[in-house]
């Protein structure tokens, strides 16, 4: 499939300091240059999709962070800024004093027919959410997206643009975008708001979001779409899973919550009383998962696959790509003839083994001493990528430097330590670990299952003696499922104690 790209390149190698940009004009692959990065004393570097490069040993300097930010418009609340009428995005680091003192001068392209792969389903009419690892494309596939509707099918079509990304900087929108409209959002944490105001006062067929993340945004999406508006729009995570263990984004699939069932019904369904099961109609009638430029996973009944999943069935899941030749191929994921056992599903952090950590601003050797104390074998990630927890401190955590930020960006659960004790630490490692929570001899360990089955027990119990009891301690999210538990039950609940020996106690009023 034939791609036309516009990047503007010109634009942005134009604010860049002489110094900077010659050797950069003279890159062969400058046409594929992912970003500039600019750091107080230290050389500026250049970063294309397969190599980065050091331009000049020359650091920089304050004046080459002026010089930048004198030609580019004004940083807004989430520190990032753009050349107008370009989709170019410049972002600051700043210091503890608000001074910028580091750019990342990212290269952004309009790609013509990159939607191509999934144009039949943004045409349909049907809300679709867009998932994938940061810089992987959703914002381009999102832009493209709208001027195909505004412009091919002729829809009315209105784009919340938060940070400027996908209609570029400036009052006049990028002409990526077509005939589509764009509101932009004074700060980030508004951009729930101008949801709402888009489709109370501009009367759209069609909205457009970038990067939902929040409580209120999934809400205000949920609001629009329950209007009849189609929504197209991405957020934070990898896959439909990410996004159900996602306490902030789950309502975007319907949301999930614990069921107790009856003697019966449990027994007809083979599983114990207390399951997950999906809350309410998704946000979203299809995901689809990038999982690279010409590649995709989709789901064309959310709801259906998050009770697969939830019930550990495989669902009806389509995988799709493009050929050399630009061909789309569709191979639609097999059913098992007899579905599986229906289980509980577990959310990250609740594991039989513990998950891959990277720390980061975390004493290594004192965190090894903690593991060996408990003891625990460390399961330490090499990089980001390949972590499933990241743990660092409240100090670091504050100061959002820019490995903090990609593990957010990437979904990626973080511990915060308010210090470095070896307590903490301790803590941290029985937590992350709740299937070897101690019991009060010190030496049971109680799986999900075990955890949840005592809680009813308890809860039966407190019914006939109306003694208050107290259960064994817990991870956080196991304890929540108690107090559910003791809720559908009619009966009060409230945990104590600290971390690791924080539980649940179960009475009547």
């Amino acid at each position: 499939m034939q791609k036309v790209t516009n990047n503007d390149l010109d634009a942005l190698l134009s604010i860049l300091p002489t110094h900077i940009r010659k050797p950069l004009n003279q890159q062969k692959d400058i046409t594929d240059l992912l970003e500039v990065v600019l750091d107080l004393g230290r050389p500026p570097e250049a970063r294309f999709p397969n190599r980065e490069i050091i331009l000049n040993p020359q650091e920089i300097i304050q004046e080459d962070i002026d010089y930048v930010t004198s030609r580019i418009s004004s940083f807004g609340g989430d520190n990032r800024a753009g050349i107008e009428r370009t989709l170019h995005r410049i972002s600051a680091i700043r210091n503890r004093k608000g001074k910028i003192v580091g750019l990342s001068c990212r290269v952004g392209r309009a790609v013509f027919g990159t939607i191509k792969i999934i144009e039949d389903l943004v045409q349909s009419g049907k809300s679709t959410l867009l998932l994938g690892k940061p810089g992987i494309g959703k914002t381009t596939m999102l832009r493209e997206a709208a001027r195909v509707l505004a412009d091919d099918m002729k829809k009315r079509v209105v784009i919340v643009d938060t940070s400027n990304e996908i209609a570029g900087d400036g009052d006049i929108p990028h002409p990526a975008i077509g005939h589509a409209r764009r509101m932009q959002v004074a700060t980030p944490s508004m951009q729930h708001a101008v949801m709402i105001e888009a489709v109370e006062n501009h009367m759209p067929e069609v909205v457009i979001i970038d990067e939902i993340g929040t409580e209120l945004e999934a809400q205000a999406a949920r609001t629009i779409a329950e209007r009849g508006v189609q929504l197209i729009g991405t957020a934070h995570g990898n896959t439909l899973e990410n996004v159900m263990l996602n306490p902030t984004l789950s309502d975007l699939v319907g949301g999930i919550q614990a069921v107790t069932l009856g003697d019966e019904e449990a027994k007809r369904r083979r599983t114990q009383k207390t399951i997950l099961e999906r809350k309410s109609p998704p946000t979203f009638d299809i995901v689809v998962e990038i999982q690279d430029r010409y590649r995709v996973a989709v789901h064309h009944d959310v709801a259906q696959a998050v009770d697969d999943t939830l019930r550990s069935q495989l669902s009806a899941t389509e995988t799709r790509w493009l050929d050399q030749n630009g061909k789309i191929s569709i191979k639609k994921q097999e059913l098992a003839k007899e579905p599986k056992e229906p289980v509980l599903i577990e959310p990250l952090g609740v594991q039989h083994d513990i998950p891959k950590i990277y720390p980061f601003g975390i004493n290594r050797v004192r965190l090894e001493q903690a593991a060996r104390d408990i003891p625990i074998t460390l399961n330490i990630a090499d990089s980001l990528n390949e972590a499933e927890l990241m743990i660092t401190s409240k100090s670091y955590y504050r100061r959002k430097p820019q490995k903090i930020r990609d593990a957010e960006a990437a979904s990626l659960p973080i511990y915060v330590l308010r210090k470095h004790s070896l307590t903490q630490l301790k803590q941290m490692l029985l937590t992350i670990q709740p299937t070897r929570v101690l019991g009060r001899d010190n030496n049971k360990k109680y799986t999900l299952d075990a955890a949840l089955k005592e809680a009813e027990e308890a809860a039966s119990r407190v019914r006939e003696d109306q003694q208050p009891i107290e259960l064994s301690p817990q991870s956080a999210y196991i304890r929540r499922l108690q107090h559910l538990i003791a809720e559908r039950n009619n009966l009060l609940s409230k945990s104590s104690g600290k971390e690791p020996s924080r539980r649940v106690r179960i009475y009547r009023e």
